[in-house]
């Protein structure tokens, strides 16, 4: 649904929702399933679209710290491996 949607498309579809209507009209209306709209509730839900950006940075930057990290570690690795060998 991440990629059919915008952050702020699914927090519209949030705020209907949370406005009274029933949650089976609106997910029937923007064509998911009710898993989905679910998982997207539990994800976005009490969020505003600025906060949802935020969120989208975030994770971003974590990913790519996380690929730093692995990077860092092989790189220790191989150096370890190179210096325990005998000359």
């Amino acid at each position: 649904m991440k990629a059919r949607f915008t952050d702020e498309q699914i927090i519209a579809m949030i705020k209907e929702q949370d406005s009274g209507e029933k949650t089976a009209h609106v997910y029937r209306r923007h064509g998911i399933s009710c898993a989905a709209f679910y998982k997207c509730k539990s994800t976005y839900g009490g969020m505003e679209p600025s906060d949802a950006k935020r969120l989208q940075a975030l994770e971003d930057e974590n990913g790519k710290l996380k690929k730093l990290l692995a990077e860092q570690m092989s790189d220790n690795a191989m150096l370890r491996d190179i210096n325990s060998k005998k000359w």
